[in-house]
């Protein structure tokens, strides 16, 4: 049986050459397992192909923590493909998904979980953003971009917390640069969204993955691909079945 199915809540944590993250992150989510709104929670660790020896640490922690669980990439596939990877791995009711750099805080997964039963998606809004200038300003762009294009009405699509109902984010398309769209995806879908404030804070280890190329341009490139996507999307109800 998969270990998760023995859980309510999943935290899926997309890992890459975060090493320096691992002992700090270790520490809140050990801390917020304890004490989370959904009990029994978990977390599984992601390893997208990571190449500065954060792989063996990831394991020592699995091995030492109680309910903590990894799955670790063949090759660094991107966090569009390492989210999918954890979705899929996942059997508990309800999964969440944060950042390894812990510009999220873990506790206010609940903020979240109250809602979760009610929606789909229930994703936060950073307040009062720590990101420098450059960061915070194409971060602003990008999202009033994918706002117009998608109609999603979601304000901080980019939030790295967010809750999702489990058996319908198994359902959707994901595939690279996806991630971008977890709430139009979901919406597409026909499930509901909801936006609830979260706190937001520095990064204090480790190194960015994203830079103005990634942050603008290839949103912008995507956008064109998601409604190309959605003008095409499909999902059959049956009616009827002999199968059970």
């Amino acid at each position: 049986m998969n270990a998760t199915a023995s859980y309510r809540f999943t935290i899926v944590v997309p890992l890459y050459d975060e090493r320096e993250n691992l002992p700090r992150l270790e520490e809140r989510l050990a801390a917020y397992l304890a004490h989370s709104a959904a009990q029994p929670a978990c977390v599984l660790l992601v390893d997208d192909g990571s190449t500065d020896g954060g792989s063996a640490l990831i394991e020592a922690i699995c091995a030492r923590q109680p309910g903590f669980f990894f799955l670790r990439l063949q090759r660094n596939s991107g966090l569009s493909a390492a989210l999918k990877a954890g979705f899929e791995a996942c059997e508990s009711p309800l999964v969440g998904y944060i950042d390894a750099d812990l510009q999220t805080d873990p506790d206010d997964f609940d903020r979240l979980l109250p809602y979760a039963s009610e929606y789909e998606l229930v994703t936060g809004i950073r307040t009062e953003r720590k990101d420098g200038f450059v960061k915070r300003v194409s971060s602003k762009i990008a999202n009033g971009w994918r706002r117009m294009m998608t109609g999603d009405g979601v304000a901080d699509t980019g939030c790295p917390l967010k809750v999702f109902q489990t058996d319908f984010v198994k359902r959707l398309p994901l595939f690279s640069g996806m991630h971008r769209f977890l709430p139009a995806l979901v919406q597409m879908a026909g499930g509901r969204v909801r936006q609830v404030p979260v706190r937001h804070f520095p990064r204090v280890a480790g190194q960015a993955k994203y830079h103005l190329f990634n942050r603008l341009w290839k949103p912008f490139i995507d956008c064109f691909g998601f409604r190309w996507m959605r003008r095409r999307y499909v999902d059959p109800t049956v009616e009827k079945s002999s199968l059970q």
